[in-house]
């Protein structure tokens, strides 16, 4: 982050600088960002197969669990890790078909993952798809913001909804298809590869008719016209780590553990906690969905303040509730915490100009790896102590948001819009 960060080191006015850095369209180009949109959705679907594969795999190859964790963590690695460097070098060298390329990669995997007849296969066909991941979400982030017209946080919403669309539809397409006729069924998933790989060919061919080659060097501006220094864009850019890590953390402790939870705690079916699940995740949805007009309404920082810190007294409701009130609090955490993450992107591309493939590739990998890595921690603790002290400890995550007193308030600026 340091070495991304002291790139930035030429002063800059901050109009001329988002002048250089914005593409040309003076509208929101949606056929684009619903066609993104639905790549994402692809592309989450397809790597959130590897997960539910594990069952089958498990008992296939008689793996011990520390095996079936390397597969998470050589998927984990390359799609999360290689993130942030596809980022900087598409920064420097934008590459309209580099997403069809990454898909291509997923395509392989998930061919290579049809047949494999031993375990180095396996973490192969795994790593395969995970390059795919780590090339297709930093530069769809980057053409998501060309096609935005200004409308950055709706550009990103909406190209964000189809990934949670695709986490949640492969699990079970993958109980329907692949559990059920066996290995070699995942290769017929590869055709939603190539699908996407056609799509992304297309926007491929938009973006390279409407991109700008890249800014020289400069810093981010604050209201007022200041200059920040290096220290305080690295500090900022901090501090929407921290906050991204405890959002995903709490996010990740409901999709993991809420199903346990609700039988632990109500005694419900496996069949209804699922149900509740399922609402859930429709709020996460709709609050990505509506995350982003949100943020072009009121700005970046009040969206962040709402979503994470306001949050704060309705988890801390939870562990206390019915059922019935369960729902209810699920439902309002979902719409919130999901509304923060297209501000928290927007409002760290604003602080770095010129890098907006760098900066989705960190918070797309980084921010959701370490996420992962905290609900790891949370199911230590369930194991140890109970899933329903896990969401007494885990109610308090919100209160990282008070650090959004710290961030620096940012002067939009909008392509064919005026200024907020």
């Amino acid at each position: 982050m340091q070495k991304a960060v002291a790139e930035i080191d030429t002063p800059a006015d901050a109009i001329a600088t988002h002048a250089r850095v914005l593409p040309a369209a003076t509208g929101t180009v949606f056929p684009v960002l619903i066609a993104l949109s639905f790549c994402h959705m692809l592309n989450d679907m397809m790597q959130s197969m590897i997960s539910a594969l594990y069952p089958l795999l498990k008992a296939e190859f008689m793996l011990d669990f520390t095996q079936v964790g390397l597969i998470t963590l050589t998927f984990q690695l390359t799609a999360s890790l290689l993130q942030p460097a596809v980022g900087l070098m598409t920064d420097r060298k934008p590459m309209p078909f580099s997403l069809a390329v990454g898909m291509g990669f997923t395509l392989v995997g998930l061919l290579l993952l049809a047949v494999a007849a031993t375990y180095p296969a396996l973490l192969f066909a795994a790593g395969m798809v995970g390059i795919g991941s780590s090339v297709f979400h930093p530069e769809s982030s980057r053409v998501a913001r060309a096609a935005s017209g200004g409308r950055y946080g709706l550009a990103q919403s909406l190209f964000q909804v189809g990934g949670n669309a695709g986490a949640a539809i492969g699990p079970l397409l993958a109980a329907v298809v692949v559990l059920t006729r066996g290995q070699t069924a995942v290769a017929w998933f590869s055709l939603a590869a190539l699908l996407g790989m056609l799509i992304l060919v297309r926007v491929g061919t938009w973006y390279r008719a409407h991109m700008v080659r890249p800014a020289t060097k400069a810093r981010a501006v604050a209201a007022g016209g200041a200059v920040l220094t290096r220290g305080r864009v690295a500090f900022a850019i901090f501090i929407l780590a921290a906050l991204t890590f405890s959002k995903n953390v709490y996010t990740a402790s409901l999709s993991s553990y809420f199903t346990f939870y609700l039988i632990d705690r109500f005694q419900v079916s496996v069949h209804d906690a699922q149900v509740h699940l399922f609402v859930f995740m429709s709020a996460v949805a709709a609050g990505t969905l509506l995350g982003g007009p949100v943020t072009d309404r009121i700005g970046r920082k009040a969206t962040i303040w709402i979503s994470i810190l306001g949050v704060l007294p309705f988890t801390l409701a939870l562990p206390y509730a019915n059922l019935f009130f369960t729902d209810v609090l699920t439902i309002i955490i979902g719409l919130l915490m999901a509304s923060a993450f297209p501000a928290i992107l927007v409002y760290a591309q604003e602080l770095v100009p010129g890098r907006v493939g760098m900066i989705a590739g960190i918070f797309f990998g980084f921010a959701f790896g370490l996420g992962g890595l905290g609900a790891a921690v949370m199911g230590r603790i369930a194991d140890s102590t109970s899933i329903e002290f896990v969401y007494r400890i885990a109610a308090f995550l919100p209160m990282i948001g008070l650090l959004t007193a710290l961030l620096p308030n940012l002067a939009p600026v909008r392509v064919g819009r005026k200024p907020a």
